[in-house]
């Protein structure tokens, strides 16, 4: 099996250099090889691979910013997953996609499951759910991954964010209001690889699926877990930014592990196992 690896620079793609290769042969860019804003590039590149399954970890994940360059995003979360998919249609591959559980407005207080009703509160949101339904809507084969509060050991996220401003000496003061699943890397690239056996080696197991560590969470108490020590609780309105965050965007992992059978461990243990990295 041939795979393409988009977006093999960032926190879920570096992961993924690590557990893809073991399906077979692994080709995999980062932005200076394929940038999805280039939308030719974009097609010329999977036309020279010719890859039987290409998975796309490539994504303008910088929510707060994007409220002021809702263009730029849609252009990488939306019009470069849709020419993916288009591609995919013609070489009869199948395509692997990342969207997020900020497609949800957070007023629900159970978990979201893949059939309840979107409605993106920030313009990160909204471009992750166009690029969704552009890949849904093209008539490829696919695989769209639903995930949240993604981190690694490397890269810009909330882990590396707090462990900073502890050694910086900062006294830490996080939003305890707002609940959803901390999801390492890791665990995302480990599952993925069983995912596409499953999906190849029957279709009819294609589709929208959530993928998140077990468990939920607020980022206040997934600080004090980072750190072991004191954490002042504050309200979001305390602490305002330029994107609005769903105040509740756990997701449901149960089509997950019913129809794939694929079952992330709680949040706790991809933290663990990240610290020790």
């Amino acid at each position: 099996m041939r795979i393409l690896l988009i977006g093999k620079s960032g926190q879920v793609g570096s992961a993924l250099l690590a557990t893809l290769p073991r399906l077979g042969e692994l080709i995999a860019v980062g932005r200076s090889q394929l940038d999805l804003t280039k939308l030719d590039t974009v097609r010329r590149t999977v036309r020279e691979v010719k890859p039987q399954v290409i998975v796309n970890a490539a994504a303008y994940t910088a929510v707060d910013q994007a409220e002021g360059e809702e263009p730029v995003a849609f252009r990488i979360n939306r019009d470069g997953p849709a020419i993916l998919a288009e591609e995919a249609l013609k070489l009869g591959v199948m395509l692997v996609h990342f969207s997020t559980d900020y497609v949800f407005d957070g007023d629900k207080r159970s978990p979201y499951v893949e059939t309840d009703s979107t409605n993106p509160i920030n313009a990160y949101g909204r471009s992750k759910l166009a690029g969704e339904q552009a890949i849904r809507y093209s008539g490829c084969r696919y695989v769209i991954l639903r995930t949240g509060w993604v981190y690694a050991e490397r890269g810009k996220n909330f882990l590396l964010t707090i462990r900073r401003l502890v050694e910086e000496g900062k006294d830490l003061r996080v939003v305890d209001d707002q609940w959803g699943a901390p999801t390492s890397a890791h665990m995302i690239a480990k599952a993925v690889p069983h995912a596409v056996e499953r999906v190849v080696a029957d279709e009819s197991l294609m589709g929208l699926y959530h993928m998140t560590a077990a468990g939920s969470t607020t980022w206040c108490r997934f600080a004090r877990s980072i750190v072991g020590k004191n954490v002042t609780a504050i309200s979001s309105d305390a602490y305002p930014t330029a994107a609005r965050r769903p105040l509740y965007s756990v997701l449901d992992n149960e089509k997950l592990n019913m129809r794939l059978n694929i079952r992330l461990t709680r949040w706790e243990e991809g933290l663990n196992e990240t610290l020790r990295r």
